[in-house]
This record gives structure tokens, sequence and C-alpha cells, in this order.
């Protein structure tokens, strides 16, 4: 073997993974920044529907809690779906943002420059993390005002923050999958669908078992189910058993597909 195999190339030739994911991290940042209408119109929708429930069903809701006040107690018991939906909505995002690369030839570009090609999908994944984040912050707050009152204490809070991070990480890998196989940012928007929706086919806005038997089966066996009644657990202090970790099964069955199923479609040949 020569000599000149073993020489380590240049430092500025060599690949920067961290670097290089920090670099694509800020640049999608100063895109969420660029653009504050996307941001606003995700955490919107659940805002939309907090409301919608908690003062247009929460009456006849919450009496089938079996609640003194109805609307307030459907607030504590819907409010974790909702951030749910926050999330969803989110990655839904994540979606059109990577159909937007992919359309417009900045991920080509990508491809020719000396960048650790793992970076482009990351920078997406923890920017989106973090919007996630920040907009589950905001729809707390508008919950808090029209009356959640949440039971947790510090260290459940910081437990439902990690939990949330996790959850947003996995479904974020998920949409950027979804966002590569799309073609146009239209079908970016509609691919992550059914991810908004499932959260209705879930114990987040009734119990499951005032479900017809069919219903109730997938509801049970969704993985949203006990993602919600893992944040409910965490929040309001209901027994939570061997939910969370059923939770964590799915997030990280959810993150590994998502991200070998990511990685596998970004080094496709274009």
């Amino acid at each position: 073997m020569s000599t000149q195999a073993l020489t380590p190339a240049p430092a500025d030739l060599r690949f920067h993974p961290l670097r290089d994911s920090a670099t694509m991290l800020r640049r999608n940042l100063k895109r969420l920044l660029r653009y504050p209408s996307m941001t606003v119109m995700l955490v919107g929708m659940p805002v939309v529907f907090l409301l919608l429930f908690v003062y247009v069903f929460g009456g006849t809701m919450g009496a089938g809690l079996g609640a003194a006040d109805g609307r307030a107690a459907y607030a504590n018991y819907v409010t974790p779906a909702i951030i749910l939906m926050t999330i969803t909505a989110t990655v839904q995002g994540t979606a059109i943002s990577i159909a937007m690369d992919m359309t417009e030839g900045i991920v080509a570009r990508f491809r020719t420059m000396h960048i650790a090609r793992v970076s482009v999908l990351t920078g997406h994944v923890l920017g989106s993390v973090i919007q996630a984040i920040v907009s589950v912050a905001i729809v707390i707050g508008v919950a808090v005002l029209v009356g959640f009152r949440p039971t947790a204490a510090l260290g459940e809070w910081l437990a439902t923050a990690g939990f949330l991070m996790v959850v947003s990480f996995a479904l974020v890998w998920l949409a950027v999958a979804l966002g590569q196989l799309s073609e146009s940012v239209e079908t970016a928007s509609n691919l992550p669908m059914p991810l908004v929706l499932l959260p209705f086919l879930s114990s987040g806005f009734v119990p499951t078992e005032s479900m017809p038997a069919g219903v109730r089966w997938f509801a049970e066996h969704q993985p949203f189910t006990p993602i919600i009644e893992t944040l409910r657990g965490l929040l309001m202090g209901t027994p939570i058993g061997h939910t969370a970790w059923i939770a964590l099964a799915w997030c990280a069955v959810i993150a590994l597909g998502g991200y070998l199923w990511s990685k596998r479609l970004f080094n496709r040949e274009s």
C-alpha cells in the first residue's frame, strides 16, 4: 500500500457532519423567520380546534366525564390531543419545506458541495423539532387561557418536555421521507394528512370505551393513543402504567423507519 493512500485528507477537505448540520440548522431557522406565515398557519389550526372543542362541545363532552364543571374538565381532557395535533401540524410543514428544497433544485446544488450529505436532512429535522416545541408552548399558553389546569410538578413538566421532543423527533423523520416522495409542494401538504387526522381516532377527544367495537380496537392499538395517554398522565396525574413504554416503543419504530426511509430516498439517483 502506498504512503499516499495512508495520508489523511487536508482539514478543509474533510467532512464535518456536526458543523455542516449546524449550518443547515441555521439555514432552516432563518427560513422560519423569513416566512412566519407558515408557522402562524400551522399553530393556528390546533388553536382553532382547541377553541372549537372547548367552547362548542366542551359542555356536552365534559358532562359525559362526570364533572361538575364540564367545560373545564373537557379542557383538561382534550388538551393533550391538541398538543399532539400541534406536532403533527408542524411535521406537515416539514414535508412542505423538504418538497420545496427538492423541487427548486437546492438539494441538487447541495449534492455537488463538499458537505456531509446527512446534514441536509438533520438540519431540517432539528429545525422542525425546535419549531414544534415553540408551537406547543404557544398552544399550551392558549389552553391555560381557556381553562386548562395541569397538576404537573416540575419533574413532570421536564418529563413532558423530553417526551414531546422524542415524539417530535420521530414524526419529523417520517415527514422528511414523505416530503421527498412528493413531486410538488401541493402533494407534500397532502401526504402527512393522515398524521393530522389520526388523533381523532384515538382517546384524545372521547374515551375509547364509548366507541363501537371495531373503532375502539383500532383506537386502542394505534400509536397516538398511548402517546396521548402518556401526555395526559404526565400533565394531569392520571395513571400511566405501561403506556409510556408503549409510546416510546412506537416513537423508536417510527423514528428508525423514517430515518432509514429518508436516507434511502435522499441517496437515490436524481
